[in-house]
């Protein structure tokens, strides 16, 4: 093979925006290396900068060719829409970690370097077509995570934090490779998914007992990705020991990457056995959002709160990809974008809540409304919108989540999504009340005490840009929500292995049902 022909199948050229991300991350490290800690000043602005030019480079790829490093890379559209996602959240991240960074006296660069390694793990993974790729990219994402939980040494929280996250992660990274070797060995030796399937059924037949078997333990792996019950155990240690950032980054990012790895994988490798990892994910999803949203109701501290959202939110996810049906892929995408905003947001309200008083506990916002009206503002219509309150963007999410599962027919997870969802609402608006509601006599002693607000220290600009920017958007991205619509709707159409893999919506309905459907279509996809 000439060079030509293997410079044309490698294709490179497709990961330019994971390129982008390595050269900003260089930059930094080196930066950092020859300036010191003076570097502070300057590398969160190269990080933000890199990022965002890495999503401007997937923008140009929309219509490109996306096959690449002979077959092992797919930059499709859909591909394209998770590292978006990816990037966008480590981007916010860093607007919201510079002042956290900095008070705790560590090394600020450092942070940005594995962070920045994570988005690489992640957005690689949202396109990797082939066994070995896939299991790379999710141990560079997961080592990262790793890191980055246990960053502030001086804390025995967090040092404890990143050992349960470790040794859990360990053994779901094991459980998940013992999977994927049984799929290679039952394909008689072959890693490219789009192989697989024809490989296994010229050697098993249709139904291969081996295939359900590695079934069950890639699901096991992608669901300790993702934090669904039952493989949810390390989220609240984690999110309540991990420093803040970390967790918003997780809590997106990390979970965006755990499902665009879940649809690659399981439609393209599993369509044999797609009746039972549809009914086994049926049964995670109704778990997650029942549990989640049922011990969240318990929690005392914010963190702990927000942890058990996370798993009742991707609870609502999974709808989606159960359903399997274009709208229903649609709408996890759309999701997953509103999510990134209004959970991110949350955070950076609970990061700087916790700089300016030292806790997260939800019974110290009593009255904050009378000190910061901004942090109130921004971080009750961020847990609306995690509710699902209209007119926020969550609101459209779920409404479309709802709406396409309804129209395939999924009537029990639609039921105990919505039913679910009215509990949420519930943990929300209790802390919105608290620091909304509360008489002056009623505040807490953290509020009495609450420094003067003061944007001019150090990293505290970046933090109130990530503010406003995900205040904006949670309010706007559902009234003018159209756009994300089309791009959600767009990035399914146009991804060739979910063509062949979408569940027709079932046409046999009453007559009734059938209209309000064709009623309610126009008005939520363009």
């Amino acid at each position: 093979m000439d060079f030509a022909n293997l410079a044309a199948q490698l294709n490179a050229g497709t990961i330019l925006p994971e390129g982008v991300v390595i050269v900003t991350l260089l930059v930094v490290l080196v930066g950092d290396l020859i300036v010191g800690r003076a570097s502070a000043r300057w590398t969160p602005y190269v990080t933000i900068a890199g990022l965002l030019a890495a999503v401007v480079a997937l923008y140009f790829q929309w219509d490109s060719n996306p096959i690449s490093f002979l077959g092992a890379f797919n930059g499709d559209a859909l591909s394209i829409v998770f590292r978006g996602i990816i990037a966008l959240s480590a981007a916010v991240t860093t607007l919201i970690t510079v002042r956290y960074v900095e008070q705790s006296g560590t090394s600020l660069a450092e942070f940005l370097v594995i962070l920045m390694t994570a988005t690489l793990g992640g957005m690689f993974l949202s396109g990797s077509d082939e066994l070995v790729m896939i299991f790379v990219s999710l141990e560079t994402l997961s080592i990262s995570s790793y890191l980055l939980t246990g960053y502030m040494k001086r804390d025995p929280r967090s040092n404890e934090a990143a050992l349960k996250y470790l040794l859990i992660g360990a053994a779901s990274s094991a459980i998940f490779l013992y999977g994927v070797s049984l799929l290679y060995g039952l394909s008689g030796g072959e890693t490219h998914l789009s192989r697989i399937t024809a490989d296994i059924i010229s050697n098993s037949g249709d139904q291969s007992i081996g295939a359900v078997i590695a079934l069950v333990f890639v699901i096991a792996g992608i669901a300790f990705k993702i934090a669904a019950v039952p493989f949810h155990q390390w989220t609240p240690d984690v999110y309540e020991g991990s420093p803040t950032p970390v967790v918003a980054f997780l809590s997106v990012g990390s979970k965006a990457a755990g499902f665009a790895l879940a649809i690659r994988l399981l439609v393209t490798a599993f369509p044999t056995v797609s009746e039972q990892w549809h009914f086994v994910l049926t049964a995670l999803a109704l778990l997650s959002m029942v549990l989640g949203n049922v011990v969240a109701l318990a929690q005392t501290s914010m963190k702990r709160m927000l942890a058990y959202s996370s798993i009742a939110q991707a609870g609502f996810v999974m709808i989606g990809l159960v359903i399997g049906t274009e709208a229903g892929y649609a709408s996890m995408v759309f999701y997953l974008m509103v999510y990134l905003f209004m959970n991110l947001g949350g955070f950076a309200c609970v990061i700087l809540f916790t700089l300016r008083t030292g806790t997260d506990e939800i019974s110290e916002y009593s009255g904050l409304y009378q000190k910061d009206p901004l942090l109130t503002l921004c971080l009750s219509l961020c847990l609306l919108s995690l509710g699902g309150i209209p007119p926020l963007a969550g609101f459209f999410g779920k409404i479309y989540l709802f709406w396409a599962g309804w129209q395939a027919g999924a009537y029990t997870l639609v039921l105990v999504g919505l039913l679910t969802s009215v509990v949420s609402i519930y943990y929300y608006i209790r802390v919105v009340k608290m620091m909304v509601v509360k008489e002056p006599e009623e505040m807490s002693n953290a509020v009495k005490n609450y420094p003067e607000v003061r944007w001019t220290l150090p990293g505290m600009r970046p933090l109130q840009v990530g503010l406003i920017i995900c205040l904006v958007a949670t309010t706007f991205a559902g009234i003018l929500s159209n756009p994300l619509f089309a791009l959600a709707n767009g990035s399914v159409a146009q991804t060739e292995f979910l063509k062949s893999a979408i569940v027709p919506v079932p046409t046999a309905r009453p007559v009734a049902l059938q209209s309000a459907a064709v009623q309610t279509a126009p008005e939520l996809t363009p």
